[in-house]
C-alpha cells in the first residue's frame, strides 16, 4: 500500500466550549488546497495554543491515519453526538497530515517522512487532553483514543519546503527501536 497525504489542514485559535467553560485551542483543522509552506515550527497560518503539549520543534505537525475515522464515526453515532450521520472532514480530529498507508504500529521514533519538497521525522505519539473531548462531541473520546491506541503521531521537521494534499510519501526507516503504538501504550499505562 502507497503513503499519502490526503489533507493539509491548519487551524486558527478560537473559543471551545469544554466542560461548560471556554477554553482557546486550535483543534478545529482546516483543509488547504495546494502547497503550504513547511517551517522547522510546522506549517505556515496553523496556530498552536498551549505550547507545553502540542507546537515547537518536536511537536511542529501533526499526522493522523485516516484508516481510523471510520471507528470515530461509529463511537459518535453511538454516543448520540447531534451532527453523528456527516461524514468527518480530514482534518477533523485536530491533525495537520490526513494520511493513509501509515499506522502508529508501523511509525517508529526517528523514521523519515520523505516528501517531493520537505522531510518530518516522527516524534512522539500525540496525548490527548480534554479538548479533544469537546471536539469530537462526547466525554470518552480521550479515553476511547487511550484504549483504542489510534493517537496519530507527532513530527519534527528536519528539511523545510511545502507539502500538498495529494503527495505520496516515503518511509525511510531510523533506528527502529521503539514504535508509536508501544510508546502510547506505555505513557498510556502511566496515565491510569
Amino acid at each position: 500500500m502507497s503513503m499519502k497525504v490526503l489533507s493539509v489542514s491548519i487551524g486558527q485559535a478560537q473559543a471551545l466550549q469544554c466542560s461548560g467553560r471556554e477554553v482557546m485551542s486550535a483543534i478545529c483543522k482546516v483543509p488547504q488546497f495546494g502547497p503550504v509552506p513547511v517551517s522547522t515550527l510546522g506549517l505556515q497560518g496553523d496556530e498552536q495554543v498551549d505550547q507545553s503539549v502540542h507546537g515547537g520543534q518536536a511537536k511542529a505537525i501533526y499526522a493522523y491515519p485516516v484508516e481510523h475515522y471510520e471507528f470515530w464515526q461509529t463511537v459518535r453515532a453511538q454516543a448520540k453526538v447531534s451532527e453523528w450521520q456527516q461524514a468527518l472532514p480530514h482534518g477533523f480530529v485536530g491533525e495537520n497530515l490526513s494520511i493513509t498507508g501509515l499506522l502508529e504500529a508501523d511509525a517508529y521514533i526517528g523514521d523519515v517522512l520523505r516528501f517531493p519538497d520537505c522531510e518530518l521525522v516522527v516524534s512522539s505519539p500525540r496525548e490527548p487532553c480534554f479538548k479533544f473531548n469537546a471536539r469530537m462531541g462526547f466525554n470518552q473520546a480521550v479515553k476511547m483514543m487511550m484504549k483504542s491506541g489510534w493517537c496519530g503521531f507527532y513530527l519534527s521537521v528536519r528539511r523545510g519546503g511545502s507539502i500538498e494534499a495529494g503527495q505520496n510519501f516515503e518511509l525511510i526507516a531510523g533506528s527502529r527501536e521503539v514504535h508509536i503504538a508501544e510508546l502510547f501504550e506505555s505513557l498510556s499505562k502511566r496515565k491510569t
